[in-house]
């Protein structure tokens, strides 16, 4: 299906992660814990990931941004999700909705939030999920009407990362009920804050990622100016399908980033903790727990790391995105799970991290496509070829 391709890492983007890795060490570790216990949102964050250029490291200078290439983007968000994986997921919802402005957005609308978002001014969410249609965004309910001078949005949306939070929203939404094909009925809108009409509820509770909230969205006859459409009227899925690359490609790097920090840990604690007078380290059973560990996160990295330079080529990389979010994802959960199962009772507490690292990792294999909708798409690959 696909070959192999050579993974160039240059120095700068290895300058880049370790860039990244100073900053998720002092700033996000640090506070890591507490914005678990308390729930909070991630705010506290975002002026110093701006000053570190975090928060627009997807778009191109012209627009603004860092223009990191894909390698070194894989390696910055890995390093962030080390040091905080809420913050992480957080902050790639703001990619999503940038990429989807980039690939579709006209130039005023580029140069209106582009570089604002990018320097931290402005923070942004992407709304696709709707409650009835999770895993098929073609399903969606959201109705968009066209008006004299506009569009008029009414509907709802259900699990939208920084929805209730973000200064704009890419929406995508219904706007012709019968269209010759139902992927061309969906169209794209950018939809500010405080347009009339538009009402996020409250942070929903989750089992992880405590400090990047979910919320649902309605929208009540709320009224978007013509000049927010992003792209052409019905290319809406198409410009959410080409984000969606780019979105399981971050999953990946989250998901390959916590696996390093778990077993960093790991192997820290079988050095130090003893039982008989040895560190536990110095037994075969659990020495090969952790070589499984290690095989595993590697193999995902090197598949995340094609799958970006897959991306530096240009080109269509679904394939390679599509391999890397299935496998990263389910890679985390294995390897969390046998990090706290390694630290045994002291794992399980709330003292040390493993227990936050389980229930991070555990959404991982849900969101931007669940593992068996991966599973899927890879089928009809293999079938097509």
């Amino acid at each position: 299906m696909t070959g192999l391709l050579d993974i160039r890492v240059t120095e700068d983007d290895l300058a880049v992660r370790d860039m990244v890795a100073r900053f998720a060490a002092d700033v996000l570790h640090p506070k890591a814990r507490e914005i678990d216990e308390t729930g909070r949102f991630i705010t506290e964050h975002l002026p110093k990931l701006a000053d570190v250029g975090l928060m627009g490291p997807n778009l191109p200078e012209t627009a603004g941004g860092s223009g990191l290439t894909p390698v070194a983007l894989y390696l910055a968000i890995e390093e962030m999700a080390k040091g905080c994986m809420s913050t992480a997921s957080a902050v790639t919802a703001h990619y999503m909705a940038t990429d989807a402005i980039l690939i579709g957005g006209s130039a005023d609308l580029q140069a209106r939030f582009l570089p604002r978002a990018a320097s931290g001014e402005l923070f942004g969410a992407y709304a696709m999920t709707e409650p009835r249609g999770g895993s098929n965004p073609a399903d969606m309910r959201l109705r968009a009407e066209k008006t004299g001078d506009g569009w008029r949005l009414n509907g709802t949306k259900h699990y939208i990362s920084n929805g209730g939070v973000a200064d704009f929203l890419v929406v995508f939404a219904v706007s012709d009920p019968n269209p010759v094909k139902k992927s061309r009925g969906i169209s794209a809108f950018l939809v500010e804050r405080d347009r009339a009409g538009f009402h996020p509820g409250r942070a929903e509770p989750t089992m992880g990622l405590r400090g990047g909230h979910i919320f649902e969205l309605a929208f009540d006859d709320c009224r978007v100016p013509a000049e927010n459409l992003i792209g052409e009227a019905g290319s809406g899925l198409r410009i959410a399908m080409t984000g969606l690359d780019g979105a399981r490609l971050d999953v990946a790097a989250m998901c390959t980033g916590l696996a390093q920090a778990a077993l960093e840990a790991t192997v820290a604690w079988a050095k130090t903790r003893h039982i008989d007078g040895h560190p536990i380290g110095d037994f075969q059973g659990l020495q090969w727990m952790l070589a499984d560990m290690a095989t595993e996160l590697e193999a995902a990295r090197l598949l995340g790391l094609s799958a970006a330079a897959k991306r530096g080529h240009g080109g269509r990389y679904t394939r390679e995105a599509t391999f890397a979010k299935l496998y990263c994802s389910e890679m985390v959960c294995r390897v969390t799970d046998a990090a706290l199962q390694i630290h045994g009772g002291y794992g399980y507490s709330r003292e040390l991290p493993l227990e936050r690292y389980v229930r991070d990792a555990r959404i991982m294999r849900i969101i931007d496509g669940s593992s068996e909708i991966h599973r899927n798409i890879i089928a009809r690959l293999l079938l097509a070829d």
